[in-house]
């Protein structure tokens, strides 16, 4: 329900027809822009993991032949290290692929949803 204030020359029928467009208009392209914000996210996160794996696979075998040190304490303070390394290289990956796009599909749904929401002007007569 959209109410007014003031008097319009219009019919009611007519203005309940031009703002319900506008409202579908707007919330359809709220929906468009987070099913892109979407695509982009989830390009991002490919990315992301490629990166955040590759990393972690470099940082596992770092820590491997840190293993190899002739000093055990030092090695395995080494090794663990960059095991914790490459786990925070994957934080962002999973976080996208957990979290993130779940918000912004719930988002785009919503919109979709408000996009077919039925409107009616209220609007005194002149």
């Amino acid at each position: 329900m959209v109410h007014l204030e003031e008097p319009r020359p219009e019919e009611q029928r007519d203005l309940d027809s031009v703002v319900a467009e506008a409202v579908r208009n707007h919330f359809t392209y709220r929906a468009e822009s987070k099913r892109r914000q979407y695509r982009d996210l989830m390009a991002r996160g490919r990315i992301s993991l490629l990166l955040g794996l590759a990393f972690f696979a470099a940082c596992i075998a770092v820590g491997n032949a840190l293993e190899q040190l002739p000093r055990p304490p030092l090695a395995q303070l080494g090794r663990e290290s960059f095991l914790i390394g490459g786990w925070v290289a994957m934080w962002r990956p999973l976080e996208i692929f957990l979290y993130d796009r779940g918000d912004v599909r719930r988002q785009e749904r919503a919109y979709r949803r408000l996009a077919r929401m039925r409107v009616r002007v209220d609007c005194p007569r002149g």
